[in-house]
C-alpha cells in the first residue's frame, strides 16, 4: 500500500508563543528560565555557536568559585531552563520580520514561529588571529579571549597583547595590573601614538616587532616578528575585535553603535518596540554576569507588558 504525503496544512498547528529567544547563550537561557516561571510560552531558537563555548575554564562567573568550562556552564543554563519545560530548538534564524504587533522569525530551513516579544542574545563573534591549532591554544589558555574575564590567571606569566599598535599598547597597560612580563605585538607596522608610547615604556611594556606568524609551542604561543626573532609567551591576547550578530535587529532599523551593537533603554528594549537584546549583542560590557542581568530585566519587562496570565487552577 502506497503512503500518501503527509498534507501540510494537517499538520499540527505550533502553540501560541508569547516570547521568541534567538540565542541560547547564558543570556537567552536565562531569560527563557524566567518567562518559564512567569508560566509564559517561550521558543529559544539555537545556532549552537554560544561564544561561551571557548572558556576552558571560567573563574569570575558568580557561584562557580572553583571554577566551570564553558560547555559545563551551558549544560547546567540548558538543564535548568528544561526543569521548567523549555527546551532550546537547533535553528539558524536568518530573517526577522514584523507585521503589526507581531514577529515572525524564519530559519534557514523554512520554519517559522511568531509571536509578540522578541528577545535577541545572539551575541559577537570574536575575530581571531591566523594560527594552526587555535582551538588547542585556546584550550591550553596558551591563547586566552577575555582579559576582564581571566586575566588575573595570568598573573606573572608573560603575556603578549596582539592588536594593531595603539590597541596592543592600550590593552597591555591593562595587563600590567596582572605581571611585570607584558609584550605589545603589533599586527601592523605603524608608529604608535607618541603618548602611549610614553605610557607604555613607563610601564616597562616591550614593544614587539609586528608579528609574521603565531605558532603553539610547548604549551605557550610562539610569536615570530617581521624581525625574524621568535619568542614564547605563557599567553597571548588578541584584541582584533568582533562582529556583533545583530543584522536581525538592524534589519528592522534598531539602533546601534559603531560596532553594530545594539542601544537599549533601561528594560533592554531597543529602538523597535517589542524586540528586546540582552548579553554581548548590547553595546555593553561583555560578561556573563552582565548577560544574565540583562535576561533578567528584559523577560520581566516582557512579562509585565503582555496580557496578564491569571492563574485559574492548580494543576501544574
Amino acid at each position: 500500500m502506497t503512503k500518501m504525503p503527509a498534507d501540510p496544512s494537517q499538520s499540527p498547528a505550533k502553540p501560541q508563543l508569547d516570547v521568541i529567544i534567538i540565542g541560547a547563550g547564558p543570556a537567552g537561557l536565562t531569560a527563557a528560565t524566567y518567562l518559564a516561571r512567569y508560566r509564559r510560552q517561550v521558543a529559544v531558537l539555537d545556532a549552537g555557536q554560544s561564544r561561551a563555548r571557548w572558556i576552558p575554564t571560567s573563574h569570575n562567573c558568580p557561584g562557580f568559585p572553583f571554577g566551570l568550562e564553558g560547555d559545563q556552564l551551558l549544560e547546567r543554563y540548558r538543564q535548568q531552563a528544561q526543569k521548567y519545560g523549555v527546551t532550546p530548538t537547533l535553528a539558524h534564524v536568518s530573517k526577522l520580520e514584523k507585521q503589526g504587533d507581531t514577529f515572525t522569525a524564519t530559519a534557514d530551513d523554512g520554519q517559522s514561529w511568531q509571536a509578540p516579544i522578541v528577545i535577541l542574545a545572539t551575541g559577537v563573534v570574536d575575530r581571531m588571529p591566523a594560527m594552526q591549532d587555535l582551538v588547542e591554544a585556546i584550550d591550553r589558555q596558551a591563547v586566552r579571549l577575555c582579559a576582564v574575564c581571566d586575566g588575573y590567571e595570568a598573573s606573572d606569566t608573560d603575556i603578549a597583547v596582539y592588536a594593531p599598535i595603539d590597541e596592543a599598547i592600550r590593552h597591555a597597560l591593562f595587563m600590567r595590573t596582572y605581571s611585570q612580563r607584558v609584550t605589545a605585538v603589533p599586527t601592523d607596522d605603524k608608529a604608535p601614538d607618541a603618548e602611549l608610547a610614553r605610557q607604555a615604556a613607563e610601564a616597562g611594556i616591550r614593544v614587539a616587532a609586528p608579528a609574521r606568524a603565531i605558532a603553539l609551542v610547548d604549551g605557550g604561543a610562539q610569536v615570530t616578528g617581521t624581525d625574524d626573532q621568535s619568542h614564547r609567551y605563557d599567553t597571548l591576547y588578541p584584541v582584533l575585535g568582533s562582529d556583533a550578530q545583530s543584522a536581525l535587529a538592524l534589519s528592522l532599523g534598531a539602533a546601534h553603535d559603531d560596532n553594530d551593537e545594539l542601544e537599549v533603554d533601561d528594560r533592554m528594549q531597543t529602538t523597535v518596540d517589542g524586540l528586546y537584546a540582552i548579553g554581548d549583542v548590547v553595546s555593553a560590557l561583555n560578561q556573563i554576569s552582565v548577560a544574565v542581568g540583562h535576561a533578567a530585566i528584559a523577560a520581566t519587562a516582557a512579562h509585565n507588558r503582555l496580557p496578564p496570565n491569571l492563574r485559574m487552577s492548580e494543576s501544574a
